[in-house]
């Protein structure tokens, strides 16, 4: 690998994936979703291995979500693959956002309209609090880095 693709490799995965299991799965699910849509078989399957017979609180609540987020925003929301041990920065802002939805729910407000481009993502929010809700009641909060 030359310098010049590992630096363009560096400045599109700018962040190390998180360590922490809620904020990897919700991370996990968010990126088949991107690829696959709403419906894809294995962001379910994640959710149902992570949370047994509890997983459609929150495939329900991350799918609305990924709506919310496709319907509001006024930009590209870059994702990286599945596969991927690093983060763009679009996915950092992202998991930031719903890490601290419920306790600073202004600062996450202020990351989903840098995020999406808008001036308010009041609907995304309240997506990205229920979320934050749903995996923290599960026992698997997201928590950021």
């Amino acid at each position: 690998m030359s310098d010049g693709t590992a630096a363009s490799t560096a400045s599109l995965l700018p962040h190390g994936a998180p360590d922490d299991s809620g904020a990897l799965l919700f991370l996990q699910t968010v990126r088949r979703m991107g690829v696959g849509g709403l419906g894809d078989a294995y962001a379910v399957s994640l959710l149902i291995g992570a949370f047994g017979l509890s997983f459609r609180r929150p495939l329900v609540l991350t799918r609305a979500l990924m709506a919310e987020l496709a319907r509001a925003s006024q930009r590209s929301i870059m994702i990286a693959p599945s596969c991927c041990c690093r983060m763009t920065l679009a996915e950092s802002i992202l998991l930031g956002a719903v890490a601290t939805a419920r306790e600073q729910p202004a600062a996450a407000h202020r990351r989903l309209c840098q995020l999406c481009g808008v001036d308010r993502a009041l609907g995304i929010l309240s997506s990205a609090q229920a979320v934050a809700q749903a995996f923290a009641d599960l026992g698997r909060p997201i928590e950021a880095a």
